[in-house]
């Protein structure tokens, strides 16, 4: 089967969805990866795994009509000549035009990998009434059709119903976020001395980063011997984002390192005690924080979609609520009063990203779901952690709904 993987950065292709890529050449596909960017090193492996590239221009954060027309018209005209079995698409462009070239070839199989709904959905975001509504109706009739919509937490589905994306009938599936890579991400030894919280994401207001600032220098204030870090990359076209200036200013007024974003967080994952993420964006389910799980990292986050979905409250982190510098500064100070906390915490956390977040179960149920393993697969996927009534372990190997072959899919 002829596979097309659209995407809107190349780095993605390789860094979140290489599992994925070489998953599906091993079940006999093949495989043509698409990006609107070219990358020497994301090309070099993609060839090295006997993947395809193609590139189709794109303005990834414009709103200019005619430039979003010319996508779709590219994507036309490649999937014209590709003629592909399916299409698998991940963020907004690629999904929206993506689909909507999709419905227009006929092709047999389209399916929308939902990582998140994005900023222009958050509660806080000041993106135009009329951009919403437009979002929202370009990505109802791309996935009108879609044989499955793929999301990564529990709130997406109903939320997607609500605002008339897809209907109760369409087949939407929850799988554990992008999985992690547990032979890259290696359980590590929690580092000995000082105790260290790091913040690993896009440099994004509402990432928590201020928050996050000011709760450090609170505590700094009583306990001037603990650490506190942050690691990103600078966003200048994000509405949100902070640029180098901004960084340098709140490196000077609060007790924080900011540290230059890199291609490999696992020496800094290695060296922290703590992961922290006070995001109120509209996540997905954060890879950041399975990568620190993987670690074997405590995890301190917001209860928001997303971002409490691998949280079990007391048992591998605490969740806060979103934009509460009071709550953020308690969760992290309970760590610094009682110690202990971080090494059974760190504990449940390698245990979790074991059991539910493995990448190769996540890419099995993707593919099963869109019929494309060679053999039957058999192990049950799981999807959100939650303590059980009885209070003993987790019910972690809860079924997720499956949309065999012939499913017929409404729109």
């Amino acid at each position: 089967m002829k596979i097309l993987v659209l995407s809107s950065l190349a780095y993605s292709l390789t860094n979140f969805r290489g599992a994925l890529l070489r998953e599906l050449k091993a079940n006999g596909h093949e495989v043509v990866a698409i990006a609107p960017d070219r990358n020497a090193a994301v090309e070099q492996d993609l060839a090295a795994w006997g993947v395809a590239f193609r590139l189709v221009p794109m303005a990834r954060t414009g709103t200019n009509p005619l430039k979003d027309a010319a996508l779709l018209s590219a994507y036309v005209k490649l999937m014209m000549a590709e003629k592909p079995d399916l299409v698998l698409a991940y963020t907004q462009k690629p999904i929206i035009y993506g689909g909507i070239a999709a419905r227009m070839l006929c092709v047999p199989r389209f399916f929308a990998l939902m990582s998140g709904l994005g900023y222009v959905f958050s509660e806080d975001s000041k993106a135009r009434k009329g951009l919403r509504w437009a979002v929202t109706r370009l990505y109802r009739e791309s996935v009108r059709r879609a044989r499955g919509v793929f999301v990564f937490n529990a709130d997406d589905r109903q939320d997607m119903i609500d605002l008339g994306i897809v209907t109760p009938r369409q087949n939407v599936i929850q799988v554990p976020g992008s999985g992690v890579d547990l032979d890259r991400f290696r359980l590590e030894p929690l580092p000995r001395g000082r105790l260290r919280f790091l913040l690993v994401g896009r440099l994004m207001r509402d990432k928590g980063i201020y928050e996050f600032v000011e709760a450090a220098r609170q505590l700094k204030l009583d306990h001037p011997e603990v650490e506190f870090c942050v690691l990103g990359h600078y966003e200048r076209a994000n509405p949100t984002g902070i640029d180098e200036v901004e960084c340098a200013r709140l490196a000077r007024q609060f007790p924080v390192q900011f540290i230059p974003g890199t291609s490999d967080v696992r020496p800094y994952l290695a060296s922290s005690s703590v992961f922290v993420l006070p995001s109120y964006y509209r996540e997905g389910l954060p890879r950041t924080i399975l990568e620190a799980m993987a670690t074997g990292r405590p995890i301190i986050t917001t209860d928001m979609p997303g971002c409490r979905e691998p949280v079990i409250e007391g048992e591998n982190g605490f969740l806060v609520a979103p934009r509460d510098v009071s709550a953020l500064k308690a969760a992290m100070q309970r760590f610094i009063e009682a110690p202990s906390l971080v090494t059974s915490m760190a504990a449940r956390s390698r245990d979790l990203a074991e059991k539910i977040y493995d990448v190769r179960k996540v890419n099995h149920q993707l593919l099963d779901e869109m019929d494309l393993l060679r053999e039957p697969w058999n192990e049950p996927a799981t999807i959100r952690a939650q303590p059980s009534p009885e209070g003993g372990l987790p019910p972690e190997t809860a079924p997720v709904r499956r949309a065999g072959p012939s499913r017929a899919v409404a729109g």
